[in-house]
Formats: C-alpha cells, structure tokens, sequence
C-alpha cells in the first residue's frame, strides 16, 4: 500500500512540474544563419562595427571596446548578429546574439591584450522573415580597423588613418608585417592544396565589405548578394562555430589566420582557405549554383 502512495505521489508531483513550468521540456530555439531568398522590402537602417580603445591599461594590458548593432526596419522572425575579430591577420575573437521576434540588437565586449596590433573586426547582420509559408532574409555587413600602438618609448595611443609621420611609420610596419605573414601562407596553402591562383579573384574576409554596395566582376548585384549570403552561412557553420577538419572533428576557430576567399572566374564555385593556430591547413569548398 505505502508503494502504491510512493508511485501516487511521483505521479502527482511529475504533472505539477510540467503544469509549472510548461516549456521546461521542450527543445529551446537555437541560433542559427541560413540563407533565404532576400527580401527587397526589409532593409538595415543601421549596421555598425566599432573598435575603441579604452585607456589606462591595467596590469599591462589595455582594454580594446569591440561593439556591433544593428536595426531593421521593422521586426522579423529571427534576428542574429555575427562579428570576427583578428589582430594582424589572426583570428582573437568571436561575438554572437541571436533574437526571435526582434528588430535591434547590440553587443559590447572589452577585449584585453598588450603590444602594438593591427584590429580589423567583420560583422554579419542577418534577418530571417517569415510572411505566411514564404520565409526570406535579409543581411548588411559592417566593419572597422584600428592600429593600436603599445610601446615603451611613445604614449598608448590608436588610430584608424595616420595623421602624424610616427602613425605613418607605425601604420607602414603593422601593415607590412601582417601582409607578409598571409602572404606566405596564402601561397603554402596554394601550394598543399594544388590552387591555380590565376583562375580566382581572391580577397581576404574584412575585404568582403565593399560588396555591401557593389558587385562581383561581371556579375548582377543580386547574384552576388545571394553568393555572399551562402558564404556566410557556410563561415558560420564551419568556420566561426568551429573549424571541421576532413577526419570530422571540430576545433576552435581562435588564432586561425583570417580566411582566404577564392571566388572562382567562371563563378562554378568559391573556396576559403585559412591556417589554424596549429598550422593545419584547412580547405573549405562551396559550390555556386
């Protein structure tokens, strides 16, 4: 008798949880980025990645102040923003917000190093727009670069374009140093992987703001809208969430060098091309239909 009171009361106590806390058992929304037909009626009336320094340092680190946000014209299904921050053609960090049923989204985050860095972050503004059973999106891209000079022999100062003769020669120095870097291992990559340079247009991540307004060589501005949008879906799932090696494993994507796009001629496809922190060298491949 005392058994069946036990069951009785597990019973009893089972369905005042779920009447409780009726969502507890239920797989929560997760964030993702997929490419939808973009919607022409639903624009960006803000997009912004802003990089600042923020002085005094502290135990001989500075404070780097790393912001996104972004604002629709209305409210969609699904907002998300995405944003990549690399220090002299490295990847140093990673930022992600996701809402359903949203318009605005901001993110904030003091990023601590030390020394003299050149900082390009890259963002990607994505919503999903759901109108009865048609779902489309709709994407901006935004980004910044700051040089930060950290040295014994001159004050923590930053800039984004010189003004004096010591930020031109710190500008040609951070500048040349990252550009020799990728550069080499641009090629050692071509190289592994059997590349024919010539017969891509290549350009690194940060870079890929400028198709904001402009298309691809040859091109119609929407084609290309819609190839960037399945690049960055591709990034997103297998770049910026972890890199998939060939054996299918995932590492972490931190202080893997900014990725390499390689946007095949005849348009056919793309491939990406970064080297992770362990010196792995890692092919990604989209096919452009």
């Amino acid at each position: 008798m005392r058994r069946i009171w036990q069951i009785g009361t597990m019973i009893t106590a089972f369905f005042l949880f779920v009447y409780m806390f009726p969502f507890s058992l239920t797989q929560p929304t997760k964030e993702t980025i997929i490419f939808f037909p973009l919607d022409p009626t639903v624009r960006f009336t803000k997009a912004t990645t802003n990089l600042k320094l923020q002085p005094p340092k502290q135990n001989g680190k500075y404070p780097l102040l790393w912001m996104v946000s972004s604002t629709l014209d209305r409210q969609v299904y699904l907002r998300q923003d995405i944003s990549l921050l690399f220090a002299d053609g490295r990847l140093v960090g990673t930022l992600s917000e996701w809402k359903q049923n949203s318009q605005t989204l901001l993110q904030k985050k003091d990023v601590r190093t030390k020394d003299s860095h050149f900082f390009q972050a890259i963002s990607f503004h994505y919503g999903e727009i759901h109108k009865g059973s048609t779902i489309g999106s709709s994407q901006k891209m935004s980004g910044d670069q700051l040089y930060v000079i950290d040295s014994p022999y001159s004050p923590l100062t930053s800039f984004r374009r010189p003004r004096t003769s010591e930020e031109k020669e710190w500008q040609s120095v951070l500048t040349k140093t990252t550009n020799e870097s990728l550069q080499y291992t641009a090629e050692t990559l071509f190289n592994h992987f059997s590349i024919q340079e010539k017969n891509y247009y290549h350009l690194y991540l940060p870079e890929l703001i400028v198709y904001n307004e402009q298309p691809f060589p040859d091109l119609s501005f929407e084609k290309t809208q819609e190839i960037i949008g399945k690049l960055w879906e591709g990034l997103y799932r297998n770049y910026f969430l972890g890199i998939k090696r060939e054996d299918g494993s995932v590492i972490s994507p931190i202080g893997s060098t900014v990725p390499l796009i390689l946007l095949s001629k005849d348009y056919s496809h793309l491939i990406v091309l970064t080297e992770t922190k362990n010196g792995e060298k890692i092919q990604l491949v989209q096919t452009i239909s």
